[in-house]
């Protein structure tokens, strides 16, 4: 069982930067690979960026590549998202997800268990 809490969303405006930690707990979190994904009303989640158990491999959606990087604290159990030159269009509930396996995945059926999400706004 793993248990995810998503923190630091809020309001910014565009160009600005916002950093989200995924705090886990349980014993599987340390062996799980962990994804953040957004979600605007009416559609299914989108996925945003992926670590894999260890950190050393990563992987990103084309949308933010360049502008976010995820990173892995594996002593204090956070994967974190940070954001940078954030753009309107970014504006949507992220969360964490962890999986049952160490390895990647870029769907989100792919993933077992979810934090609550958190908001992020991004204003003109």
């Amino acid at each position: 069982q793993v248990q995810l809490v998503e923190s630091g969303g809020g309001l910014v405006q565009a160009g600005n930067s916002l950093r989200l930690t995924c705090t886990g707990s349980g014993y599987s979190f340390s062996a799980s690979a962990i994804g953040w994904f957004r979600q605007t009303p009416g559609k299914q989640p989108e996925f945003v960026a992926a670590t894999n158990w260890n950190g050393d491999i990563v992987d990103y959606a084309e949308v933010v590549q360049g502008r976010f990087t995820i990173s892995r604290d594996k002593a204090e159990n956070t994967v974190s998202l940070q954001m940078d030159n954030l753009k309107p269009e970014d504006t949507a509930v992220y969360s964490c997800a962890a999986r049952e396996g160490e390895h990647i995945a870029t769907f989100h059926r792919g993933y077992r268990w979810w934090g609550q999400g958190t908001q992020v706004t991004v204003s003109t």
